[in-house]
């Protein structure tokens, strides 16, 4: 599928040239710490030297002092608590690090994940009559509440307390908790927005050790806990994410927990892990274990103290991710099987697909894989507990959410945001919503939102690249949303001898400019451009700079996004 090449805005002339003085460093690199909000040395020092002192002080967040307060009495009076949280990475994480930390204080401590498919998403009864059956008498709960209001009112009729940690939007009206962690509060003043249910977990016990004089080493210890659901949540890794993933990663690659060096060790990648190692290794092994059987599993693994219950565990939830890439293979051939032998299928604006055996589990997986292929809004539909249930995925630019919205009259209930949803609908109803959703999608999305978008960092010359560009290039990272992964351009470049293909169709050549280095490539899923690059005419390229490692040489390779051939 061809792509839309889009150039950032340029960097402010003037500020570009005042900062590359300064810093000593490139144009090029300045332009690009200028687009990040980076204008002094001491605003680039703070982004390229992260320093676990940049992390804010955890009581400036609205209610950390009652949250305190009451873990504190719960402890003094040996009170039972239940650490509640949500089936995914975020939610299994934070479960792990709030657990594990105050099972060292107090041992009268449990958690709970809710199962997917009998409870669903957020605070459930079944959780709440399960802490009454065991005498708790406060839950903490990470990645979810901010809108279970009645929910909490039912606990409290139990006699249970709740403390809420949780960053995604409050409704009009907050749980009658008695606290609410929530840096997205309107009343809240905490200085970032932006953390996953695991970093507000991480907060809780910051502040928790602040108050109680206990050394930070004993929290620093959770951070790799931290980097996966940052990464595996898709949140910003920006101010004090950044700080976070920083000593995350580092934890993670020198002295993880036994579980994550469990997975590690299974995932039989060698090298150092980035956050798109994370994302597309570790995260979906942890989240299968609550798409294909019981979140408790991935709990488990991340809680191990020894490294024999570690590999047991691991097991288990790589198991259970081999399970869920079938389904997910099976499926996705299935959907797009539909859309092929479909012409009025693929000549929409949507995507909506629909079978009633479909593990619930990984439809979301498959809605995600649709709009990679024809780049398009996108709903999954299948059987689950009497109704049709969908997961609902959509392109940069448009709103999913607000057409939903234009069918709700046909929805028993939905929710999510911008760019993913959840659905249910009565069977008899999916004809309509289907017809429904194409109408308003056709209505509303224009016709540049249904190309994928390539975001040009700068247009350079292959031979500004060298040892101390990629070197600096580097510390830009942890990369991740709002802090992606550079993407340049580089025009009238020829190709050096003769590419040829590898692997399924990945297009391996070798690349330059008069005046210029050569530089190995490779352009992924792009084998149809071999025969014109191979023709001696110059073409434009669009591409990372990464680091090919082969026999322990270190070489710079250029990872082609795109190719314009003349």
């Amino acid at each position: 599928m061809e792509k839309r090449w889009v150039k950032q805005e340029k960097a402010d002339a003037q500020k570009v040239e005042k900062l590359s003085k300064e810093l000593k460093v490139s144009k090029i690199l300045a332009g690009m710490m200028i687009r990040r909000g980076l204008e002094s040395f001491n605003e680039a020092k703070n982004f390229f030297r992260p320093n676990i002192l940049h992390l804010h002080d955890p009581f400036l967040m609205k209610d950390m002092p009652g949250a305190i307060t009451r873990i504190e009495k719960a402890i003094k009076n040996k009170e039972n608590i239940l650490i509640y949280g949500d089936y995914d990475v975020d939610g299994t994480t934070s479960v792990a690090l709030t657990y594990s930390f105050f099972k060292n204080l107090h041992p009268q401590i449990d958690y709970y994940i809710p199962d997917r498919y009998k409870e669903g998403y957020g605070i459930s009864t079944q959780g709440i009559d399960y802490a009454s059956d065991n005498a708790i008498t406060l839950i903490i709960a990470l990645d979810c509440g901010i809108k279970s209001v009645d929910k909490v009112d039912y606990a409290k009729e139990k006699g249970i307390d709740f403390i809420i940690c949780d960053h995604h939007l409050p409704g009009d009206e907050l749980p009658s908790a008695v606290a609410v962690l929530d840096p997205k509060r309107k009343d809240c003043d905490y200085p970032y927005k932006e953390l996953s249910g695991c970093g507000l977990g991480f907060k809780l016990i910051q502040a928790y050790a602040d108050k109680n004089n206990i050394g930070f080493s004993e929290i620093e210890k959770y951070l790799d806990l931290v980097v996966v659901s940052i990464a595996s949540d898709i949140v910003p890794i920006t101010g004090e994410n950044r700080v976070l993933a920083y000593y995350g990663l580092r934890k993670l690659n020198e002295n993880p927990c036994k579980g994550f060096k469990a997975l590690k060790e299974l995932s039989g990648k060698k090298d150092d892990f980035t956050i798109t190692d994370i994302v597309f290794s570790i995260g979906p092994r942890i989240n299968a274990a609550g798409r294909i059987d019981d979140a408790k599993n991935a709990v488990k693994l991340l809680i191990a103290d020894s490294v024999e219950s570690a590999e047991d565990a691991g097991f288990i939830v790589n198991l259970k991710n081999d399970e869920r890439r079938d389904f997910d293979v099976n499926i996705t051939e299935q959907a797009l099987g539909m859309i092929l032998n479909s012409p009025e299928m693929e000549s929409m604006k949507s995507t909506v697909v629909y079978h009633q055996s479909w593990h619930k589990g990984v439809i979301g997986i498959v809605a995600s894989r649709l709009t990679e292929k024809y780049y398009r809004p996108t709903v999954v539909l299948t059987q689950s507990n009497g109704y049709v249930a969908g997961s609902a995925r959509s392109v940069l630019g448009y709103d999913l959410y607000e057409a939903l919205c234009e069918c709700s009259d046909l929805l028993e209930q939905f929710g999510g945001h911008k760019y993913a949803a959840g659905l249910t609908m009565k069977t008899e109803n999916v004809p309509a919503f289907i017809k429904r959703f194409e109408e308003v999608v056709c209505a509303t999305i224009t016709d540049d939102l249904l190309t994928q978008e390539l975001l040009i960092e700068d247009e350079i010359l292959l031979a500004d690249i060298d040892a101390k560009f990629f070197r600096i290039l580097q510390q830009f990272s942890p990369f991740g949303p709002q802090n992606m992964s550079p993407i340049f351009m580089s025009r009238n470049v020829s190709s050096y001898g003769y590419g040829n293909i590898v692997g399924n169709n990945h297009l391996k050549m070798t690349v330059k400019q008069p005046n210029s280095p050569i530089f190995n490539t490779i352009a992924f899923g792009l084998g149809q451009y071999l025969e014109e690059v191979n023709m001696g005419k110059p073409f434009d390229i669009c591409y990372t700079i990464d680091q090919n490692i082969y026999k322990e040489k270190k070489t710079i390779q250029l990872n082609i996004k795109g190719i314009k051939t003349y």
